[in-house]
């Protein structure tokens, strides 16, 4: 056994697919899929259930990938202390981002970190938080920007980077634009629009809005928008309320868009962005580098978290 083994064993389960792995690790199939069978053979194991239509992981194949995976992640640790000692920010760095973040902080971050750190190489993922945790638990990823605590994952570690009000989203001419101040009890009575299921944004905005104990209702109940820039454009168009997240108040449908955002003077309408990792990434220097980029370009709309 070797690591070009378990550089294999990983594309297949990837890609479950033996062709498309032995392309992804430059050889042909047959060479591939003989290897495998070789390593199958010399553990007494069989790691893949393998029919004309389908590709499957067998049960001991899912502990002997997860053993592969931690094995690959230190190998590829070998070679970045090697590198580290000539430049200890250097190479990619991956890192996820759910979509109700990304697309406001990353334009704020990107350009500073490359002229601060030139040879970290910044690559991005941008998936719902349950995809950025199993991306995250399978060493696909090295951090991840997300918006819900991760307490109950002992691999798991955080670091709290800002906490971020919500806004309240209504068109132009809405009841409420003529109120100075938009109270808890103006929030129970609009009709909310929210974001498809798997958003975190969407329990956050529920909580908020204490629609756990009340029961939706109205014509817009059952609208679910699987974007915010949709949300935000059905909002322009008169079919709701929603709330939006600090940072995206900087974004380009405040112009000309029929919305008129509004701050919640609320204690828990807001929601915390960590930055999150496992306890065992080597790379601890390289995700503070990242962090100390984050703080420093953070506009006054939200609010940083102390360093520990």
């Amino acid at each position: 056994m070797n690591l070009r083994d378990l550089k294999y064993i990983l594309a297949v389960a990837e890609t479950r697919h033996f062709g498309r792995a032995a392309e992804r690790c430059f050889v042909s199939q047959p060479t591939l899929s003989g290897q495998i069978k070789k390593l199958e053979d010399e553990l007494g194991v069989t790691i893949f259930e393998r029919t004309n239509r389908s590709v499957e992981v067998t049960p001991i194949g899912h502990d002997i990938l997860s053993h592969a995976r931690l094995l690959m992640e230190q190998a590829d640790a070998i070679e970045q202390v090697a590198r580290a000692h000539q430049d200890p920010l250097a190479g990619p760095l991956r890192i996820g981002a759910i979509p109700t973040l990304s697309p406001y902080l990353m334009p704020l971050i990107l350009m500073p970190l490359k002229q601060r750190y030139p040879q970290l190489r910044l690559v991005l993922f941008e998936e719902i938080t349950d995809s950025l945790l199993r991306r995250l638990d399978q060493h696909e990823l090295d951090g991840a920007l997300l918006a819900t605590p991760v307490n109950d994952h002992p691999d798991l570690d955080s670091i709290a980077l800002f906490d971020e009000p919500f806004w309240l989203a209504h068109p132009r001419g809405h009841p409420l634009y003529d109120k100075d101040q938009i109270t808890e009890a103006d929030l129970e009575n609009i009709e909310l629009l929210l974001l498809s299921e798997g958003h975190c944004l969407t329990h956050q905005v529920m909580d908020v809005c204490r629609l756990a104990d009340r029961q939706r209702a109205g014509d817009m109940a059952d609208l679910r928008a699987a974007s915010l820039e949709t949300l935000l454009q059905l909002v322009g168009a008169g079919f709701g309320c929603t709330l939006v997240p600090a940072l995206a108040i900087r974004g380009g449908w405040m112009t000309d868009s029929g919305i008129i955002a509004r701050p919640l003077e609320l204690d828990d309408a807001f929601r915390r962005i960590s930055l999150v990792f496992r306890r065992s990434f080597p790379r601890r220097s390289a995700l503070e580098a990242v962090i100390e980029v984050i703080r420093g370009q953070l506009p006054n709309t939200v609010r940083p978290v102390a360093s520990p």
